[in-house]
């Protein structure tokens, strides 16, 4: 809980922290409604989800009498809760090896996930490997080469070779010759040619398929939470492209837009594994809606 409070401090001091601050002892009228959507709406929770939300706590409210600030945020958060649930166990079980696909534009903050999701699964006892398959940018190459040095983890890469299947191909090898249980999947981030990145995903996950069976496993998307609701656009261009199973939202720690989180679930019905408060390599914080909500309220 307290990673994700000082994490959210910026969305929770912005908006959310405010929203208290409309209610006061007999003083609940249109205006106080238009306040309370505005504020969402900065808050990046999007235009479904702030008149769903609105709507409700309005009705509740008038129905119960409600007049206390406290009373007004407690509805605000159980309506809140009640839009979100955790997320499912990553598909990691019953097989020797699992295959994640990990999508997502460049500068979304991709390459600094897949290590530090390579970390936490490290630390939970999985033995991983990573396929550096965004083959055109070198920089991520190198950067994946140097994280993997650091998290002890290895990276299966191809300077030469400019084809991504290839790559896959290698790191799938690579993994049943070390016994390793875990392969984690790079891919180029490009969403200005759409049919550019469905034909490189398409065959990423085509060499996936042929080499382990039903691979992917898990194709979890990264989000840079800074970006609000143009994340959301990126997600519904990359659902269109890939079967999304998961995401990743990063960079929260950084935006007073947390509410895009709940454009996500009401919007997407995408589940939210984790999301990054932090630089640090323990920073990717597994998502739990109960301290998500707590974090944005002041206590």
């Amino acid at each position: 809980m307290g990673l994700f409070r000082s994490g959210m401090s910026k969305t929770r001091t912005s908006f959310f922290g405010r929203i208290g601050q409309l209610f006061v002892e007999s003083d609940i009228d249109e205006t106080t409604w238009e306040d309370m959507e505005a504020m969402l709406l900065q808050a990046d929770l999007g235009v479904n989800s702030t008149q769903y939300i609105v709507k409700h706590v309005r009705e509740t409210v008038e129905k119960q009498g409600l007049r206390t600030a406290k009373q007004v945020q407690q509805v605000l958060k159980d309506i809140l809760r009640g839009m979100m649930s955790a997320p499912p166990p990553l598909n990691l079980q019953g097989r020797m090896l699992s295959v994640f696909l990990i999508v997502g534009v460049n500068g979304s903050g991709k390459t600094t996930t897949i290590a530090k999701l390579s970390n936490q699964l490290k630390k939970e006892g999985r033995k991983v490997i990573i396929a550096a398959g965004d083959t055109f940018r070198a920089a991520a190459v190198e950067q994946l080469e140097k994280w993997g040095e650091r998290i002890g983890v290895p990276v299966i890469s191809n300077k030469t070779n400019k084809d991504a299947g290839s790559v896959v191909f290698d790191a799938t090898s690579a993994a049943r010759a070390r016994k390793l249980d875990t392969l984690i999947i790079d891919t180029a981030g490009r969403l200005h040619n759409n049919y550019n990145l469905m034909e490189e995903l398409a065959k990423i996950k085509a060499v996936s398929a042929k080499t382990v069976h039903e691979a992917p496993h898990e194709v979890i998307l990264v989000l840079d939470g800074t970006t609000g609701q143009n994340a959301l656009q990126q997600a519904k261009k990359f659902s269109e492209v890939v079967d999304v199973t998961g995401i990743i939202v990063t960079k929260l720690d950084g935006t007073a837009k947390g509410g895009m989180i709940f454009s996500i679930f009401n919007d997407l019905k995408i589940p939210i594994h984790y999301i990054g408060l932090g630089e640090g390599l323990d920073d990717l914080v597994r998502f739990d809606p109960d301290s998500f909500i707590d974090s944005l309220f002041d206590e």
